[in-house]
């Protein structure tokens, strides 16, 4: 028998999972995947030991759910800070809207990949642009700042070895192996790249001249962001970025297909037409029709017969610009967790492999010469132009005899196999906390605006190599770049950016703008109160919009083990059941569950009660539909509740359960949970399924 990898092992061909029998659903013990058995191991034999993988007794513990961050035991889990657990923790509940169970073990060992068929969503394209701002994005930032640092001469010691080294290697043609051998060397030996790029906060240096600048916030609030702007949390700086990054593309798209232009405008005056409405792109895209439509055209769809179909082909080329921006993403977190692993995932064998694959381009550069590349490269060019006599025919081979074949040359079922996407590793950290009934804490919320200060700044975040001063700024000069000046965040580069960038509704296209705000309110609270009287009568549509809109002042603590909601517009309460041989989730209406508990109870009748390993899909859904969460949160200032959606496997229907019909999949949906993202992460991370994203 083989010892070897097979077609198998990279990417398993559908078929039954030879662990699961049949019957039976798989555990978190049963190890369906590495990520559970990486969590299974760092729970019960961990190396460097956190809270959640502390031994305690059967019940599940309270490691200060619901408690500021100061009162959390640090750290959760060992060799994690806990600011970094809840960053992955709060991108991932941005992240994951839909998973399914899937029967076959996944490729590369690990679940929560991104399926093929995903569901579009504007909103998940909003998230994954925004993930593509925080990694790649910022990523390719600071490489552009370490250029400039290093071009700019500024720091003379470290830009004099780099200098020397490039053209002594030019001298003697040794210029790709030097390349190539640093590379190896960056890969494999974390501890140079501090001395070969030193760090700096991204804000602080400036992209023209390699020097020191003012952050755009006006002060020196977080390290890891371009505007450097202050925070409470580690990363939310960066992810309130990411999302002012795509709300300005946002409006700049939107000011374009109005016709904003500004330098055109005649001098404004109190009593002029436009004083008298609100600034088109703050209220609607279909201004861009009124436009044209101002302008002599007529822009419906009988004249333009350009419209349906262009809208049509836009609308269906965003899925795969969707799932390619995903990838990308993934890849570019794939290979940032394979250079600085994250436990429990193993601390040296992906960047070994990195390094193993890279090392033999350094051999290879001794003895290619560049003629010899130069005609290998010019070779390749026209075989793929003029081939396809050849190329169609052998894809089609492949195709025949090995299915899917294109997915084993991909990154993540080869080199980079079994490196871990944040989204991945954040299940796996999860998981650790439930293989040890010590759920993680959620991130902490704050609900005041982060103080006008800046941050420390040790070492660790600013530093030079040699003699060299950080960044050959003085101590005058840095204390003057951390100093908060509240003006230096509105400067832009021209008055005509000035003009662009503001919106103004003048006086009474403000005072229209309270008048509907105050209209729209009165009628979503009638609208709430008519909700009521429906769902009294049996409309099922408003029993789960009841409770979605919080009152003010309402405690909305639950969790871990219970999470406060409603099924069928009921008030109650979600609550997981860990100790029985066979983990549930359940749902009670019982009031006595906020003061007693549900620990050791008897006495408690749940509407439904279903296994953990039951569960085959979850879908996070809404309370209300978009526009009415908009119109909500703009009118009445109020956070909306959302909702869960539990899929279960083929099973008869609950005995008395009329709301399910046989032949249909079984599904409960819980409305109005104030913490469905923590009560999500639980139910994922809990049971033996292997996920997917949708």
């Amino acid at each position: 028998m083989s010892g070897g990898v097979v077609y198998k092992d990279l990417l398993p061909i559908p078929a039954e999972d030879p662990r699961q029998e049949e019957g039976t659903t798989p555990t978190l013990t049963d190890k369906p995947t590495e990520s559970h058995a990486l969590a299974l191991e760092a729970a019960k034999n961990p190396e460097l030991a956190g809270a959640a993988q502390m031994a305690h007794g059967e019940e599940v513990v309270d490691l200060g759910w619901n408690e500021p961050k100061e009162k959390v035991e640090a750290p959760l889990v060992g060799g994690l800070d806990n600011e970094d657990l809840w960053v992955l923790v709060r991108r991932f509940n941005k992240q994951m809207y839909h998973v399914k169970e899937i029967p076959n073990p996944p490729p590369g060992g690990l679940d929560l990949n991104i399926a093929d068929e995903e569901e579009f969503s504007p909103d998940k394209l909003r998230s994954n642009i925004e993930r593509l701002y925080m990694t790649i994005g910022l990523g390719m930032m600071g490489f552009g700042k370490h250029i400039m640092r290093l071009r700019s001469w500024r720091e003379t010691r470290r830009t004099s070895w780099f200098c020397a080294a490039y053209f002594a290697a030019w001298f003697l043609d040794l210029l790709i192996p030097v390349l190539s051998l640093t590379v190896v060397a960056l890969i494999a030996y974390p501890p140079i790249r501090p001395i070969l790029f030193p760090p700096a906060p991204i804000a602080l240096v400036s992209s023209n001249t390699g020097g020191i600048q003012k952050p755009k916030a006006g002060t020196l609030g977080s390290h890891d962001s371009a505007t450097g702007a202050p925070e409470n949390h580690k990363g939310e700086a960066v992810e309130q970025e990411a999302s002012n990054f795509v709300s300005g593309i946002a409006s700049i798209a939107l000011s374009s297909a109005t016709g904003k232009h500004p330098q055109g405008e005649p001098p404004a005056e109190d009593d002029s037409p436009a004083d008298a409405v609100p600034d088109p792109t703050s209220i609607a895209m279909s201004a861009a029709d009124a436009k044209d439509k101002a302008a002599g055209g007529t822009p419906t769809k009988k004249h333009d017969k350009t419209k349906v179909p262009m809208e049509t082909a836009m609308w269906s080329k965003m899925r795969p610009i969707m799932h390619g921006l995903a990838d990308a993403t993934d890849t570019w977190e794939r290979f940032a967790n394979a250079l600085s692993p994250t436990p429990p995932f193993p601390r040296d064998r992906y960047r070994i492999r990195l390094a193993a694959v890279v090392a033999p381009i350094v051999l290879m550069s001794l003895f290619v010469t560049s003629y010899m590349f130069m005609k290998g490269i010019t070779f390749g060019v026209g075989f793929s132009f003029f081939g396809d006599p050849v190329i169609q025919p052998a894809f089609a081979y492949l195709n025949r005899e090995f299915p899917n074949w294109q997915k084993l040359l991909e990154l993540r079922n080869t080199l980079l196999k079994g490196v871990p996407t944040n989204a991945q590793l954040t299940i796996t950290l999860l998981r650790i906390g439930e293989a040890n009934k010590a759920p993680l804490v959620p991130p902490p919320r704050i609900d005041e605006p982060p103080p006008d200060k800046p941050a420390e700044i040790s070492e660790k975040d600013l530093r030079a190599a040699g003699a060299d001063w950080p960044l050959n700024a003085t101590q005058e000069e840095l204390d003057e770049a951390l100093t908060h000046d509240p003006t230096t965040a509105h400067e832009t580069a021209g008055s005509d950016i000035d003009s662009a960038k503001d919106s103004k509704h003048g006086k009474k296209g403000s005072k229209i703008l309270n008048f509907f705000k105050g209209t729209v309110k009165g009628g979503v609270e009638t609208s709430m109160g008519a909700d009521k009287v429906k769902a009294k009568v049996g409309n099922m549509h408003a029993k789960n919009r009841l409770g979605a809109v919080p009152k003010p002042g309402e405690n909305l603590t639950s969790g871990p083990v219970e999470f406060k909601g409603r099924y069928h517009g009921h008030k109650g309460h979600v609550y997981i059941t860990s100790k029985a041989t066979v983990p549930c989730v359940a749902f009670s209406t019982d009031s006595t569950i906020e003061k007693v508990g549900t620990e050791e109870r008897e006495d408690l009748h749940p509407q439904w009660s279903i296994p953990i390993g039951d569960i085959s899909e979850m879908k996070k859904v809404g309370g209300y539909g978009w526009k009415a969460k908009l119109v909500i949160g703009w009118a009445m200032g109020r956070e909306v509740a959302d909702g869960l959606e539990i899929v279960l496997k083929d099973r008869p229907p609950m005995p008395g359960d009329k709301s399910q019909k046989a032949g249909e999949p079984i599904k409960y949906k819980v409305t109005a949970l104030p913490l469905r993202d923590e009560l999500f992460n639980r139910l994922a991370s809990m049971g033996g399924q292997k996920w997917e994203c949708w």
